[in-house]
C-alpha cells in the first residue's frame, strides 16, 4: 500500500519539488495550496489537491478532513512546508504585519499539525517533518519576522517531539540556508504592504541597497530545491530519521558558530552581513 502524504505550500518552488519528487518515489502525494487557482494547476497536474488557507481555521478543518479523505482514510506524514517572511528592521514593523507572518508561518501551521497529530495517534503513528530555516536557532538582519517566527516554531516542535515520545510520530526540523523559490517574491510584497521605508530611520538602506538586493537574484551558496527535499525524504522514510537536517552550506557553519560562539561574537558577525 502506497504511502500517503500531505505537503502545504504547493504552488511552487520547495513545496512542488517535494510533491513531484515523492511521487516519484511512490508515495501518494495530498498537494495544497492556499489559492483556488493554484489548487487547479495542482490538480491539472495530476496531484490530489485540496485548498489550505493558514489565515482560515475552517479552511485548515476542511481541508485536512479532505486530504485524509483523498489518502483513503489514512494520512502517514505531514510536511509544513508553507509560509511566507517580511523584510525590515525589528523596529518598522507595525503589529498587523507582524501578526500575518506569526499567523501564517506559526498558528496556522500550528493548527493543521494539532489535526495531523490527532489523526495519527489514532492510526499509531506518522511523520511531522516542520520547514524552519537557518534562522531559527541563529539571527539575521532585517528578517526579524522571520526569524522571530522560526525561533518560535523551534521552540514549539522540539516541546511536541518530547511529548510524543512513545506514540509512533517522528517530528523532524528542516533548518534551510539559501534556496532557490519564490519566497523572496513572496516576502517582498509584503515589505511593500507594510513597511513604510520613506519614514524609517532606515530609509537610505531600504531605497538603495535593500532595492539592489533584491534584485541581485541567486544568493552565495544557494540551492536548488531538490536539496531540501533530498533531506525531506530521508525524514520521510529511514527507520531512524534525525530530529534536525541542515540544508546547505550556511546551515552548517551557522550550526557550528552558535554553539562555540559567545552571544557578542555572533552579533558582531551577523552585524556584518
Amino acid at each position: 500500500m502506497a504511502r500517503t502524504v500531505l505537503i502545504t505550500g504547493c504552488s511552487s518552488g520547495i513545496g512542488r519539488a517535494a510533491c513531484e519528487g515523492l511521487r516519484a518515489r511512490g508515495w501518494t502525494v495530498i498537494a495544497s495550496a492556499r489559492k483556488p487557482e493554484d489548487v487547479a494547476a495542482l490538480q491539472a497536474a495530476g496531484f490530489a489537491a485540496v485548498r489550505i488557507d493558514h489565515h482560515d481555521s475552517a479552511s485548515i478543518a476542511a481541508g485536512f478532513a479532505e486530504a485524509v479523505a483523498l489518502a483513503g482514510g489514512r494520512l502517514d506524514a505531514l510536511f509544513n512546508n508553507a509560509g511566507h517572511g517580511m523584510p525590515g528592521a525589528a523596529e518598522d514593523l507595525p503589529r498587523g504585519g507582524l501578526e500575518e507572518v506569526f499567523s501564517s508561518n506559526l498558528f496556522g501551521l500550528h493548527e493543521l499539525t494539532t489535526h495531523a497529530i490527532r489523526h495519527m495517534r489514532t492510526q499509531g503513528g506518522g511523520r511531522i517533518v516542520q520547514h524552519s530555516s537557518v534562522v531559527g536557532f541563529t539571527a539575521l538582519k532585517w528578517r526579524a519576522a522571520y526569524v522571530a517566527t522560526k525561533h518560535a516554531l523551534e521552540g514549539l516542535t522540539k516541546c511536541m517531539r518530547v511529548e510524543l515520545q512513545g506514540t509512533g510520530i517522528h517530528v523532524s526540523i528542516l533548518n534551510t540556508g539559501p534556496v532557490t523559490s519564490g519566497f523572496r517574491d513572496r516576502s517582498m510584497a509584503q515589505f511593500d504592504r507594510w513597511i513604510d521605508a520613506e519614514g524609517s530611520r532606515h530609509a537610505e538602506f531600504y531605497l538603495t541597497k535593500w532595492t539592489a538586493r533584491r534584485e541581485a537574484g541567486r544568493d552565495l551558496f544557494e540551492l536548488g530545491p531538490e536539496a531540501v527535499v533530498k533531506k525531506l525524504i530521508h525524514a520521510l522514510e529511514s527507520p531512524r530519521p534525525r530530529r534536525r537536517y541542515y540544508i546547505t552550506t550556511p546551515a552548517y557553519i551557522a550550526a557550528v558558530l552558535t554553539r562555540i560562539l559567545p552571544d557578542a561574537l555572533q552579533d558582531r558577525i551577523v552585524a556584518r552581513l
